[in-house]
């Protein structure tokens, strides 16, 4: 019997892949719900029994457990382990279930920014002609594609995928970046970016960000050596093996012949929208990824103009009174905050919610030159104030205390206070948001809807 731990996504999808399959399946769900019922009647009707409580001990006749993100120390997987019961992921599940001839995969990993590349990767990839589907942490499940019509995949892999996924073998891997998130769950930095590193370990092009001190630390044991080819990208000018830019161009001294001596040009930083330095990183990585599968240059630039970036990124929402308001609420972590930051040079900072264990210290040390003001909110405000009467003492903060559907206008409403002509009212919150909202979307959504009520009452409308 197969034990699935978890009732989301990714669980239902193995769920009723394995009882496709004749397997007599069983689902462990903790959080009782409307929903949840929902679906467990849904997957009553094709034979799998949904149990909901937190459990404690696998099921009786259970031989292998499949586990959705759930930490390593939950009680149920350490009782596995403690039984000899094999516990794989769900990326590590489908690996196994590729048939012969199965589509070859792409993957890429990183703190931040794996959406957004996987995204230009795929649509790269759709501009040569392929059969390309984006699969994984980007929200479609890797086991329901590893049977279907595509002919590569574009896999984004988070941490706690990888934690469970030890035989996936990708023909191409990168890693965007690593920055402290999810201690919590893996339980030290060094633990969380040795499980990034795990995507390189049988992958044949290894593909890596050279400045990121983590990420060239993890791909330094792979030379391009034997039947390993390694590649680094970076915002400077590209050494011989790399990708990068020269004035405003995207170049690469990689995959091209006798790179000590030439390079081929793949864009402009014009096609890469909308423009920041950790998205021009971003189109460089899938570029890596795209050339090492053999995509043609003109189908990398073709593949970032065609490229239509997910919301709540980097997102322009309107321009008040010569202020323009930016959603990034997608910035849930102090490294996806910095880059998001870095992109603007006179901010009032909206930021707050859950740290989950990340220090803020050294984002605000490094943001402070930008900061014209902060407006606080969340769980964890009071930790990103002490920071900045640390480190920014002469910036005006705000904090907006509450939980309740009005908070995000009184927050809009005190950085419009705060902002002058030219500024930018960036939301990049440095922490997750399930304190208040359903999730980060809905945060940007209240941030968006907040702005444009602004605009609605200012005299000089929006922009």
């Amino acid at each position: 019997m197969i034990c699935v731990a978890g009732l989301g996504v990714s669980g239902v999808a193995v769920a009723r892949t394995m009882a496709g399959r004749g397997e007599k399946v069983v689902v462990l769900e903790g959080r009782d719900g409307e929903r949840a019922r929902a679906v467990a009647a849904e997957l009553a009707a094709l034979g799998v029994e949904v149990r909901f409580g937190e459990p404690a001990e696998p099921p009786a006749g259970t031989s292998l457990i499949v586990t959705t993100g759930w930490p390593p120390h939950h009680p149920l997987l350490a009782a596995a382990a403690a039984a000899g019961i094999e516990v794989i992921g769900e990326v590590e599940l489908a690996w196994r279930l590729r048939p012969e001839g199965a589509a070859p995969w792409l993957a890429l990993t990183g703190t931040n920014g794996k959406t957004t590349a996987v995204r230009m990767l795929t649509s790269m990839l759709l501009a040569a002609g392929h059969r390309a589907l984006a699969v994984g942490n980007v929200g479609t499940p890797v086991v329901e594609a590893v049977t279907g019509p595509s002919d590569v995949l574009a896999v984004e892999l988070s941490s706690f995928q990888l934690h469970r996924a030890p035989g996936i073998a990708p023909y191409a891997a990168a890693v965007l970046n690593v920055a402290p998130d999810h201690l919590d769950w893996h339980g030290s930095m060094e633990e969380y970016a040795r499980v990034k590193g795990d995507i390189f370990a049988r992958a044949g092009t290894v593909v890596h960000n050279a400045d990121d001190e983590w990420a060239s630390r993890l791909a330094a044991p792979y030379g391009s050596t034997g039947a390993v080819r390694s590649v680094g990208f970076t915002l400077g000018v590209p050494r011989p093996g790399q990708l990068g830019v020269v004035e405003d161009l995207l170049v690469d001294r990689a995959f091209v012949a006798e790179p000590e001596r030439n390079a081929e040009e793949l864009a402009s930083l014009a096609d890469v929208r909308p423009f920041a330095p950790h998205n021009v990183a971003n189109a460089l990585a899938a570029a890596a990824l795209a050339r090492a599968y053999g995509v043609p240059a003109a189908a990398v630039r073709r593949g970032l103009l065609d490229f239509v970036p997910d919301p709540h990124r980097i997102a322009h929402v309107a321009r008040v009174a010569e202020v323009d308001y930016v959603d990034d609420s997608k910035a849930t972590n102090p490294h996806a905050a910095a880059a998001s930051l870095a992109a603007y040079p006179s901010i009032v900072w909206v930021a707050g919610g859950q740290l989950k264990g990340a220090d803020v210290g050294e984002l605000v040390r490094r943001a402070a030159p930008r900061l014209r003001g902060a407006v606080l909110l969340g769980a964890d405000r009071e930790r990103i104030r002490e920071a900045l009467a640390r480190h920014a003492g002469n910036v005006p903060v705000v904090e907006v205390a509450g939980q309740d559907t009005g908070v995000m206008d009184r927050v809009v409403t005190e950085a419009a206070r705060l902002a002058a002509p030219g500024d930018t009212v960036l939301l990049a919150p440095a922490g997750a948001s399930l304190d208040m909202f359903a999730g980060y979307p809905a945060r940007g959504e209240a941030f968006a809807r907040a702005v444009h009520r602004l605009a609605e009452g200012h005299d000089g409308g929006a922009a």
